[in-house]
Parts: C-alpha cells; structure tokens; sequence
C-alpha cells in the first residue's frame, strides 16, 4: 500500500464531517406549508445577503452555509428555468427538475472535487392547493429528500425541528404558521428574534403569476404581533384561585387574567 494511501470509504466520510461541521455552525431556516402556501423563515440581520430567494414564478429557495456556494447554485438554478420557462412553456419548470439538477451538480462537486460544499438547501414550489405542494430538501452531497410539510436545516436543525413539530399542525394561518417557526428557532430560555434580525418570505398561492412575496416592515411586525398574544397565553402557568376571590357562576365562560400581555415583539 502506497505512503499516504487513504481508502475512498474514508475520503467520503471525511468530505462529509468537514460539510455537516460548517452547515452547522449557521443559524437554522425553516420552511413549512400554511393555509395559502409555504412560508420560509429564516433569522438573518443582513439586508443585502439573502438566505430566502425567489427562483422562478411558483418556486422558492432556502439555503444555510457558506453564501457564495449557495449563491452560485441559486444563480445556477435561476438560469436553467429562464432557459427551460422560455424554450418550453413556464408550466414546465418544477421544483422537482430544479432539485435533479442540483443533485446532480452537488453530488458530482462531493465525489469529485477536494473540498465539498458547506450547503444545505430547500426548493419549494407551491400549488393550487395545499395537496399540490412540494418542498424538497438537498444536502451537501447531492442526496434529495421530498419533505411533508415542514423542514429545518442548518444549526441545531434535530432540535429545531422537534420544537417545530409541536407547534404544527395542517391548515396554520400566515400568522400562527410564523409563531410556530419562530418557537422553533428561539432556544428555551432565550429571547425572540426581532423583526429587524428576521428573513421572511412566502409562496401565497393566491396571488396572481408571481406567488414569491418577502414579508418585512410594518407588515412583518402586524403579523408577529397576531401571533404572539395567543402564544403568550397558552405559555402562562394556570392561576391560582385566591381564597378571598368570590366564587365563580355556575355556566359563566371562564375569564382572561387582568394586565396586558407582554408580546414578545419589542427588542
């Protein structure tokens, strides 16, 4: 056996632990399916680098690790569906053709080349109904994954995941769906991305042609504001009933403690 001689076994898992190292020293994004669409959520302070892309009428990115790798794919993939959308028909470009491609070129650069992408990232297109909606996931090494509903990637992905989980459910309105993300990505005990650090974009299948919407500013802001209320409500121990208060009517509804609620939204 040459000096030096490295089996392909191990170059393989050695590309693979340097990619997950640098995947997951970024912050997670999370992509879930809504009432009206996909939403994408993702904590980025930066206004001019962007994790959350629009590729083509009905097909959005997401993408965590290194920028200028999966700003190249993302470039990659906005040229192969102007090139397919006006060749053929703009029916023709999917998100499932979008992720062959990328698998294709993100495992050729993890068998072939020394040093592998530091990439995760999601194609979603959206549909005429919730049914119809398609989120695919990509990693490092070409390898595609057709997720049902909900995905996280990047950072403590296992874990964001599993918080995200107990928030979801079919059928989220836009507001309770970005609560759900943003209880996801808040670490227990930790505070709450402001609306200035957060990256937030939909797929609304209501709108009419291009479905890709970025949600920032003052709409951003209603909307975490109509989510916040009810989760701080749901958080809050069960009070417990004076002996000096005076009993409650048989039948009456049960009624909110006095005081307003702090919303989390302010930082």
């Amino acid at each position: 056996m040459p000096f030096g001689y490295v089996s392909p076994e191990q170059q393989m898992r050695d590309k693979a632990d340097y990619a997950r190292k640098g995947i997951a020293r970024g912050r997670s994004v999370v992509v879930l399916q809504y009432e009206d669409g996909i939403l994408f959520v993702a904590p980025n302070p930066s206004r001019a680098l962007h994790k959350i892309s629009e590729i083509y009428d009905k097909i959005g990115f997401a993408a965590v690790g290194r920028y200028n790798e999966f700003e190249a794919l993302r470039l990659g993939g906005i040229r192969y569906a102007d090139i397919n959308g006006y060749t053929y028909a703009r029916d023709d470009v999917t998100a499932r053709g979008l992720a062959n491609l990328y698998a294709q070129n993100l495992g050729q650069i993890f068998t072939e080349s020394l040093k592998p992408f530091e990439v995760e990232i999601v194609v979603a297109e959206v549909g005429d109904s919730s049914e119809e909606d398609h989120i695919y996931r990509l990693t490092f090494d070409g390898s595609v994954f057709d997720e049902a509903g909900l995905v996280a990637m990047g950072g403590q992905a296992e874990a964001v995941a599993g918080r995200l989980k107990e928030h979801y459910r079919d059928g989220l309105s836009l507001s309770e769906a970005l609560e759900a993300a943003l209880f996801a990505l808040t670490e227990p005990g930790g505070e709450r991305f402001p609306a200035s650090q957060l990256e937030v974009a939909v797929l609304d299948r209501n709108r009419p042609h291009r479905k890709f919407l970025r949600l920032s500013g003052p709409r951003l802001e209603r909307l975490l504001s109509d989510g916040a209320p009810a989760a701080e409500v749901a958080a809050q121990p069960a009070q417990q009933e004076s002996p000096l208060s005076a009993p409650e009517t048989p039948g009456a509804p049960p009624t909110a403690p006095d005081g307003d609620i702090d919303t989390g939204a302010s930082g």
